[in-house]
C-alpha cells in the first residue's frame, strides 16, 4: 500500500498588510499599499508587474534592505515564525545570512570586483556557518559544481570580470545557496541574460528548489518566465496587489483589466505563422485593459534594386597585448567574414548570444569601431575609405539607437536640445528651425512638444527610448541600427516602441538593422533574420523560413530556449548542455577556414554544422 504524505507544507514567508513609504521632500509617499501573501516550502510565488509597480520594493521590504532613515515599512513580515520588523539590525543580519537569501538582477554590481569569486562565496560560509578556510573552500567548490560551473576548481581564484553574464549569475546563486536558506528571493535574475542562458538558470532554480525544498519568491515582468516557473502569481499595478491566484488561473481566467492587458502585450513565438509581413503588436491600454487587434505592416521593401547597405566579408578584430612591452599576442575575432545586403524599407535582424559579434557588426558599419577588412557600401558611400569629413557626412545616412538611452543622452542637455543638436551640427537648420523640427519629431514619436525643456532623468525608460528614436530621425537617415533598443523595456513599452519603429519604417521607408536576442520580438518585426555565432553568420534567410524551418543546430537551440507564456509548460526541463560560449580569442597568424553555405530554400543559407 502506498502512503501519501498529506501534511500541509510549512509556511516560510507570511506577509500581511505590507505598506512601504518613502520620504520625498519632507512628506511620506506610499509606493506599496496593503500587500498580503504567503510562500510555502517548495513553492514558487511570482510577483509580476511593470517598472514602478512596486514589486522590487516589496522584495527589498521583506529583506529589510531599504534605508530606515528614508523609508517606512508597516504591516507584518514573518519569516520562519519570526516577525522580522521587530528584530534589531544585528539579528536581522543573521536572518539574511541563514534563513533568507536574495539574487539581484545585475550580478556584476552585486559581486565585488577586487575579490575572487571563491573568496566571496567562502566569506558567507565562514561568517554565517563558522567554517574554517579549508572547509569553506571545499564547500564552495561543491556549490560551484552544483550550479554547473565547468572546471570549478580552476575557476575558484578567478575574478568576476573573467566570467560571462550567465556564469556570474550562477556565482550569485551559489552564494545565495551557501547558507541553505529556506527562502530564496530572485529579483529579475534572468532579465539581462541571453535566452539560452536564461533557460539554463530557470532549469537550475527549479532543480535546486526540488533538491533543497526551498520557497522561492520570484520577481519579474517576463510572463513567459512566470508561466514556466511559478505555482502562484501576484500581479501588481502602481503599488497595489490587483490579482492573486494559481498561475494557470491567472493566465487563462485573469479578472483584472491590467492582468489581461499584461498578457495581451507579451510577444509569443509562433504567432507569425502564415503571416507574410511584419505584424504590429496589439495596442493595449494598460489601465483599462482595452485591446486593439494587431494589424500587419504593408510591404515596404524595395527589393531587386541596389541595396541601401551592402556588407561584404566584414572583419573586425581587437588586439590582445601581453608582457612587459605590451606586444600583440593574439586577437579577439569579433566579426569574421560577415556579408549581407539590406534594402530600403527592410528590417534585417541580427540575433545571437552575448559575445557573438552582432553589436560589433553594427558599430563597425557606423565606423564607431574601425574594421580590419572587407567592404561596406552605404547609400553610395564606400564607408571604409572615407576620411573624417566623409565619415561625418556618411552618418547623416546611418544612425544608431542604443540599448540604454539614459547613457546615450547627455544628462545636462534638455531633450529638445538633444534632438535638435544633430541638425545644427550637420548645418541642416539654424537653432530656431532645428528646435521647431525637434518639437515635430517628439510629437511624431508620441511625446508632447511641451516636454522639450525637460531633462533625461525626468522621463521613464520607454520615454527616453522615444527621445533617442526622435534624435535618430533628425537627419532623415536611410538606415537605422537598433542595438538591443527594446531589451530593457517593460512588455507594454516594448510593444509600443516596436509599433513606433514599424510605423516610422512604413512612413519613411527606413531600413532597420535590428540587433536583438529576443527571438519573439525578432519574429514579429523582421523581414529577414541572420543568426550569428562566434563572429560569423551561421544561418540567414527570410523570417518565415528561419522560424518555421531552422536548419543550423545553434539556431534550433536559440528558438528552443525561448520561454513561452503557457502554464502547461510548468516544470518543463530543457536539459540544455551547460557550457559557455566558446572563446573568439585566436593566436597570432590564425587563419579562419573558408566557410561553405548551402541554400536550403530561396534566400535561406546555412553554414555546415561541422564548421562551427
Amino acid at each position: 500500500m502506498t502512503i501519501v504524505d498529506t501534511t500541509p507544507a510549512e509556511t516560510v514567508l507570511s506577509v500581511s498588510h505590507l505598506t512601504t513609504s518613502f520620504r520625498v521632500d519632507g512628506e511620506w509617499k506610499t509606493v506599496v499599499r496593503d500587500i498580503s501573501f504567503e510562500v510555502k516550502a517548495g513553492e514558487t510565488v511570482a510577483v509580476v508587474g511593470e517598472s514602478g509597480s512596486g514589486k522590487s520594493v516589496t522584495s527589498l521590504s521583506v529583506m529589510r534592505l531599504l534605508d530606515p532613515r528614508a523609508s517606512r515599512i508597516e504591516g507584518q513580515i514573518i519569516i520562519n515564525g519570526q516577525d522580522i520588523l521587530a528584530l534589531p539590525e544585528k539579528e536581522m543580519r543573521r536572518v539574511r545570512g541563514n534563513d533568507v537569501a536574495m539574487i539581484f538582477q545585475e550580478p556584476m554590481t552585486s559581486l565585488n570586483p577586487v575579490f575572487t569569486i571563491g573568496r566571496q562565496i567562502s566569506e558567507v560560509l565562514i561568517r554565517h556557518k563558522g567554517l574554517g578556510k579549508a572547509q569553506a573552500r571545499a564547500e564552495t567548490l561543491r556549490l560551484l559544481e552544483k550550479v554547473r560551473i565547468p572546471n570549478a576548481a580552476s575557476r575558484f581564484d578567478e575574478y568576476p570580470h573573467q566570467f560571462s553574464g550567465g556564469m556570474r549569475q550562477r556565482v550569485m546563486i551559489a552564494m545565495a545557496l551557501a547558507s541553505r536558506p529556506k527562502l530564496l528571493i530572485a529579483d529579475e535574475p534572468t532579465t539581462a541574460l541571453d535566452v539560452t542562458i536564461q533557460g539554463q538558470i530557470l532549469d537550475l532554480i527549479k532543480q535546486l528548489q526540488q533538491e533543497e525544498g526551498m520557497a522561492v519568491l520570484f520577481i519579474t515582468h517576463d510572463m513567459g518566465v512566470v508561466a514556466e516557473i511559478a505555482d502562484r502569481t501576484i500581479v501588481m499595478f502602481r503599488g497595489d496587489q490587483v490579482e492573486t491566484g494559481a498561475t494557470a488561473e491567472v493566465f487563462h481566467h485573469g479578472k483584472h483589466p491590467y492582468t489581461r492587458a499584461l498578457l495581451a502585450a507579451v510577444p509569443r513565438l509562433g504567432s507569425m505563422a502564415g503571416q507574410a509581413w511584419p505584424l504590429r503588436f496589439p495596442r493595449v491600454d494598460m489601465a483599462s485593459g482595452t485591446l486593439t487587434a494587431a494589424d500587419s505592416v504593408p510591404d515596404t521593401v524595395e527589393g531587386g534594386k541596389t541595396p541601401v547597405l551592402s556588407v561584404k566579408n566584414l572583419v573586425t578584430r581587437f588586439a590582445i597585448r601581453s608582457g612587459l612591452l605590451g606586444r600583440t599576442s593574439g586577437a579577439v575575432h569579433a566579426v569574421e567574414n560577415v556579408s549581407f545586403d539590406l534594402f530600403q524599407g527592410e528590417t534585417l535582424s541580427l540575433v545571437g548570444e552575448s559575445g557573438c559579434g552582432k553589436s560589433t557588426t553594427g558599430r563597425s558599419i557606423a565606423r564607431l569601431i574601425e574594421p580590419l577588412g572587407g567592404s561596406i557600401t552605404l547609400d553610395g558611400f564606400d564607408v571604409l575609405n572615407l576620411d573624417s569629413m566623409g565619415v561625418r557626412s556618411m552618418r547623416r545616412s546611418v544612425q544608431m539607437i542604443f540599448q540604454d538611452p539614459f547613457s546615450s543622452l547627455n544628462p545636462r542637455m534638455t531633450v529638445g536640445a538633444a534632438v535638435a543638436e544633430p541638425m545644427i551640427k550637420h548645418r541642416l537648420a539654424n537653432h530656431k528651425a532645428a528646435r521647431q523640427k525637434a518639437a515635430e519629431l517628439l510629437d511624431r514619436v508620441g511625446l508632447s512638444p511641451e516636454m522639450m525643456d525637460r531633462y533625461p532623468h525626468e522621463f521613464s525608460g520607454g520615454q527616453r527610448q522615444r527621445v533617442a528614436i526622435a534624435r535618430a530621425l533628425a537627419l532623415n537617415p536611410k538606415v537605422i541600427i537598433a542595438d538591443e533598443s527594446v531589451s530593457a523595456l517593460d512588455v507594454s513599452i516594448k510593444a509600443q516602441v516596436c509599433n513606433l519603429l514599424l510605423d516610422l519604417q512604413q512612413q519613411y521607408k527606413i531600413a532597420f538593422l535590428f540587433i536583438s536576442h529576443d527571438m519573439a520580438v525578432v519574429e514579429r518585426v523582421s523581414h529577414r533574420v541572420a543568426v550569428m555565432c562566434l563572429g560569423e553568420i551561421v544561418e540567414i534567410g527570410p523570417r518565415a523560413a528561419i522560424f518555421a524551418n531552422p536548419q543550423h543546430p545553434y539556431t534550433q537551440k536559440l528558438i528552443a530556449a525561448v520561454p513561452v507564456p503557457d502554464p502547461a509548460r510548468r516544470g518543463l526541463r530543457r536539459n540544455a548542455v551547460i557550457d559557455e560560449l566558446k572563446s573568439p580569442v585566436r593566436p597570432l597568424g590564425y587563419a579562419h577556414p573558408e566557410r561553405v553555405y548551402t541554400e536550403v530554400s530561396p534566400g535561406h543559407l546555412v553554414m555546415a554544422a561541422d564548421q562551427t
